[in-house]
């Protein structure tokens, strides 16, 4: 998704979905403070954000979990499986719940956060995944963390000894020092925004970076960039 298909101003619009009006009405306020974030519609269960989305052509969904006629996980399906609509679904929800987080993401979801997330990390959800990067909640990206060292360790043959974990990436990767750097950061939940700031550089090389990060370790995303990141002692 470009900027340029978002208008001259760049605005990323958005659709809400959550059964709760109080708290949509809340989210949006949020996010419609933001100069460069319009709320395009709001969508009371997973159904109609489905029939809303599709209307209304958003950039991005905040979609909650738990709604009546049809839950936001299946909803997500429906909207990232569409080849009409082009949105990016960030999950926000109340559950810090490893099962939801998992099918979330397996169901095509680019963020996941939890409605006690600071304002200031809900717009920047939304920014980085209508910008195509993905942004994991903190305390979400321990759980993924913890369950896939737990699953890799389950499937480990049990006469083989660990590994050794280097406390760096050190020279048998193919990372430059740069590059680990980045990866250290993105093990600890910072956004490419967040990133950028630390390392004083601009965005677009920190997105070269871990594009560069996820090619050279042979990487699916970023949660797999986390996981390897702990694996390896490469946390910044």
């Amino acid at each position: 998704m470009a900027d340029a298909d978002r208008g001259a101003a760049g605005t990323v619009r958005v659709v809400l979905a959550d059964d709760q009006a109080l708290l949509r009405a809340g989210i949006g306020t949020i996010l419609s403070a933001h100069p460069r974030i319009e709320v395009v519609g709001e969508a009371g269960t997973g159904a109609e954000a489905v029939d809303l989305v599709r209307t209304t052509r958003p950039d991005v969904v905040c979609m909650d979990v738990q709604m009546p006629d049809m839950d936001g996980l299946e909803a997500t399906r429906r909207i990232v499986a569409d080849p009409a609509v082009d949105a990016a679904v960030v999950v926000l929800t109340t559950f810090n719940r490893e099962d939801y987080l998992l099918e979330a993401l397996q169901a095509g979801a680019v963020g996941y956060l939890l409605k006690t997330s600071r304002p200031e990390q809900l717009t920047e959800a939304v920014l980085s995944a209508a910008a195509g990067d993905a942004l994991l909640a903190p305390e979400v990206t321990r759980a993924v963390i913890e369950r896939a060292v737990a699953e890799r360790a389950a499937t480990a043959p049990a006469a083989s000894a660990p590994p050794a974990r280097p406390a760096s990436p050190g020279p048998l990767t193919p990372l430059t020092e740069r590059e680990a750097e980045v990866l250290g950061l993105v093990a600890r939940g910072l956004s490419n925004d967040e990133i950028a700031a630390e390392l004083v550089v601009s965005r677009a090389t920190v997105k070269t970076h871990v594009s560069a990060v996820l090619a050279k370790l042979g990487l699916r995303d970023r949660v797999q960039a986390v996981v390897w990141a702990h694996e390896h002692g490469a946390v910044g």
